[in-house]
């Protein structure tokens, strides 16, 4: 158990190594506010919805209102003309509208109280996004900042990658550039020690080549000729 913790540790220090190396903390940060402002609209919609529904009940209750007043007034007329079972009927119908709009208003209070909330909800959310943004902006820019002299620090003292690949051809070119240089010194200095041969001499013109042991060889004759006829002569 303990190696396979130890594994587990390095494995999981490597991928936050890898994922440190690949996070931008500005996408980061633009993430985390579109979460937020979705939020925030979640919650504008829930209000809405809130608001929305009181409104409807609102108008229930008007229309209950109205109508409990109407029977209240048919009441009143039909004991005008001596006609009391109409007016129980009438008041019947009110006290049962009333039920109902004593119903509705209870409703009515407990979304205004909801809708109290989520407004208080939406305006400290609101704020938060705000000032989340307004923080969000000054980071990136100081990361902005910070990762333009981390740039231009390692290209001035060869510490990133581009300019260490820059450093290691410039010195491949000089590596070469010397290895030449010493090689041409050294066929150099054969050549004037005669140990080598000039090569347009040793691979020249073949007809040349030829002609030029032709001529040689005329000449020792010459030489051979001459020698045979001194002797002869006495000398």
């Amino acid at each position: 158990m303990g190696i396979l913790s130890r594994v587990s540790t390095i494995f999981k220090s490597k991928m936050n190594q890898a994922l440190d190396s690949i996070e931008d903390p500005r996408q980061t940060l633009e993430f985390s506010y579109q979460k937020q402002l979705e939020l925030l609209q979640n919650v504008k919609r829930g209000l809405a919805d809130v608001v929305a529904s009181k409104k409807r009940l609102e108008l229930q209750a008007d229309k209950l209102k109205q109508q409990a007043d109407t029977l209240e007034q048919e009441a009143k007329q039909a004991l005008a003309v001596s006609r009391e079972d109409l007016a129980r009927v009438a008041l019947e119908r009110k006290q049962a509208a009333t039920g109902q709009l004593d119903g509705l208003q209870h409703q009515i209070d407990d979304l205004q109280k909801e809708q109290d909330k989520l407004t208080a909800a939406e305006q400290r959310l609101t704020t938060k996004v705000e000032s989340f943004r307004t923080q969000k902006e000054v980071i990136k820019a100081q990361y902005t900042a910070a990762q333009a002299s981390v740039r231009i620090g390692e290209a001035a003292t060869g510490l990133s990658e581009e300019m260490a690949d820059v450093g290691m051809a410039v010195q491949r070119a000089q590596d070469k550039t010397e290895s030449m240089r010493a090689r041409a010194s050294a066929i150099d200095e054969l050549v004037d020690q005669g140990t080598l041969q000039d090569t347009l001499q040793s691979n020249g013109d073949p007809v040349a080549a030829e002609l030029g042991k032709i001529s040689a060889t005329a000449n020792v004759e010459s030489d051979l000729a001459r020698l045979k006829a001194d002797i002869a002569g006495g000398k």
